[in-house]
This record gives C-alpha cells, sequence and structure tokens, in this order.
C-alpha cells in the first residue's frame, strides 16, 4: 500500500493537475501535467482519469485551471469564466453524478467569497475548495472501507466488477477498499476480478492495483460469474457505483446488473459501495439516470491488431447499466450501511 499510485494532484508549482494516464495501465505508469479546462475534459472523456469519485476531483481542478487560464480581472468576470467553465466539464461524461457535484461546489465556493475578497483571493479559495475535495474524498473512502469490512468475514471469495479501487478515487477506492484493507488487517480474502468488457477495466487496472497489493486475485472473464458461483467460490459481491438514485437503483459500469441478477438467484449478497456525494436524491429512480453511450469502435477493434467484428457492423456499447434497488443488499457510504428502503435510508444519511 505504501507503493500505491497517487490518480490525481494538483502540483502547485507547475500550475498543473498531475494524473495518471490509466488508458496505459498495466504496461506504463505514466503521469500527465494537465493545465488547461481543455486538457481535463479531454482526460475524463478519453478514460484518461476514470471512476466517479475521481472525476469529481479531476473536474474541481479542471474549473480552477480554466478560471485561471482565462485571467478575469474582476469579480463578475472571474464568476462569468467559472461559470462557463464547470458547464463546460459537464459535458465530458453524463452518467458519473459526481462531476456535476464538484463542479456545484465549486461554483457555490465561488459565490460564498466575502465582498471585498480580489479576483487573487478568490482563485486560492477556489484551489483550496478544490484540495478539500481530494481530501474528502481520501477520508471518506477509508470509512467506506470500514463500514464494507464489517459485513465480511475473514477467507472469503469476493467477486468484484470494473475498477473501483485507488485509481477510481483518491485513496482505498470504494469497492475494493475493504478487501485493500482486508489485506492490511489479514482477512486473507481471495478475490475474482470481472475483466470488465469492452474496457478491461477490471483486468487492466482491478487485477494490476490488487496484485500490487499483495491480495490473492484471479481473473475471469464477464461470463464466467455464473459458474463461479455456482461452485461455491463467492460469498459476496462488491461493486462502485456512479449514480444512485433515491430509491437505490444504482448505475454502474455495464455488467453489474448481470452480476446482481446471478448473486440474488444464488443467494449470494450484493453490495454496493460508494460515497454520499454519487447518491442523488433529485433523481427518484433508475429511469432518470441518463447512460452514457460509448463508440462502437471499443468492441470492434480498439484492443485487437485487426478488427474482430464485420466492417460496418451495427454496435451497442452503453457505459453503464441500472440494478434495481430490490436486487441491492446494502448500499455501503462513509456514513454507514444504508438498508432498504432506500428512500428512507439514503435520504437520511445525505441530509443527516
Amino acid at each position: 500500500m505504501e507503493d500505491r499510485l497517487r490518480p490525481n494532484w494538483f502540483d502547485r508549482e507547475a500550475g498543473a493537475l498531475r494524473i495518471v494516464d490509466q488508458t496505459l495501465l498495466p504496461g506504463e505508469v505514466q503521469y500527465r501535467e494537465l493545465k488547461t479546462a481543455e486538457e481535463v475534459w479531454t482526460a475524463i472523456r478519453i478514460l484518461q482519469v476514470r471512476g466517479a469519485p475521481a472525476i469529481g476531483v479531476a473536474a474541481a481542478y479542471g474549473a480552477c485551471l480554466g478560471a485561471r487560464e482565462k485571467n478575469p480581472q474582476s469579480p463578475q468576470e472571474l464568476e462569468k469564466v467559472l461559470g462557463e467553465t464547470c458547464a463546460y466539464l459537464k459535458t465530458s461524461r453524463p452518467t458519473a453524478v459526481n462531476l456535476a457535484w464538484a463542479l456545484s461546489r465549486m461554483e457555490k465556493c465561488l459565490a460564498a467569497c466575502p465582498h471585498e475578497w480580489d479576483v487573487s483571493a478568490r482563485l486560492d479559495a477556489l484551489l483550496q475548495e478544490a484540495d478539500s475535495i481530494l481530501q474528502e474524498d481520501e477520508e471518506q473512502n477509508l470509512c467506506i472501507a470500514r463500514h464494507g469490512l464489517s459485513l465480511l468475514q475473514p477467507g472469503m471469495g469476493l467477486l468484484t466488477h470494473c475498477n473501483a479501487g485507488e485509481l477510481a478515487t483518491s485513496r482505498w477506492g470504494t469497492a475494493l477498499g475493504p478487501i485493500l484493507l482486508g489485506q492490511q488487517e489479514g482477512y486473507g480474502f481471495h478475490v475474482y476480478a470481472d475483466e470488465t468488457r469492452p474496457l478491461l477495466q477490471g483486468g487492466r487496472l482491478t487485477a494490476f492495483e490488487l496484485c500490487r497489493a499483495g491480495v490473492d486475485v484471479t481473473l475471469q472473464c464477464d461470463n464466467m460469474a455464473a459458474s463461479l458461483m455456482a461452485a461455491g467460490k463467492v460469498q459476496a459481491v462488491l461493486v462502485g457505483c456512479d449514480r444512485v438514485a433515491r430509491n437505490g437503483d444504482t448505475a454502474n459500469k455495464i455488467g453489474t446488473l448481470s452480476l446482481a441478477i446471478l448473486a440474488r438467484h444464488y443467494g449470494i449478497p450484493f453490495y454496493v459501495l460508494g460515497p454520499t456525494s454519487t447518491v442523488d436524491l433529485s433523481c427518484e429512480s433508475g429511469k432518470d439516470i441518463p447512460i452514457e453511450e460509448r463508440p462502437g469502435e471499443e468492441i470492434t477493434s480498439l484492443w485487437y491488431r485487426q478488427p474482430m467484428a464485420p466492417q460496418g457492423v451495427k454496435t451497442y456499447n452503453p457505459a453503464f447499466d441500472v440494478t434495481p434497488a430490490p436486487l441491492i443488499s446494502a448500499i455501503i457510504t462513509e456514513k454507514g450501511v444504508a438498508q432498504a428502503p432506500f428512500t428512507d435510508s439514503l435520504t437520511a444519511m445525505v441530509q443527516g
């Protein structure tokens, strides 16, 4: 854990957001320097930065960069520039609510600045707010890890999907948090990581993170989960989330719904882990969650030396699916374990 990767942080001397380029993992660990809002937008869009909490952190710093690069001369001009920058950054990806949540915090931070502050003081306040978002994410993820670990027993077989570890956050991760904390405390979990097609975040990132941490991990194709459960090798499923509706319906990486259905069939607990910032109380149910559609090339040719599908074939490539609340055993946040009815428990957590 000491040799961990830092997915994103702000380098004040360079005036830049530094990120691990996750499109190059696991073959190459390369840090990139982002100095403009446009560069941050692109990094989020092409998945150099990914994972709902990490996207929120990157967007917050992107708002700072965008505000500075326009060199506003008055508080009124700064307010206009920040609003335009935040609106632009929100278009990078539509599903993860942390993106809009973090940018809203940046706008509220600027609005709360004392009237007598000049532009420089207001820009400093924005950077401090972005720092706070990052620091809070680290602290919240450790709380999520502890609450999640309280539901698990030593030696369990655990199944996870996509990547919800440190690379997707600022520290610890969400779904991987209890696993990484359990590794430190000698729980001896055996983790099964879905490849998570078509972008292979489980194979490229989750397996990479867990191997680095010394966790006993086995990689499998997504369509092998049922046979694994039937063999009795899985005692719990842990997944992250990109947006949770008021009623508990949860959007997460495509393929999560299939695991939830399988887990219900085999009587296996299905846990969703994420910070309360991922809960969108304005979203009544999963039907209201926008689902991002990705380019078809991710299915047909991205990971292959030559195309692996007929030229011109139609593709269906949603980035996420929605798991209905009745299939979810519990939703774990930094504030504790929420259980059905989620409308009550989640609302109390977010507003309490």
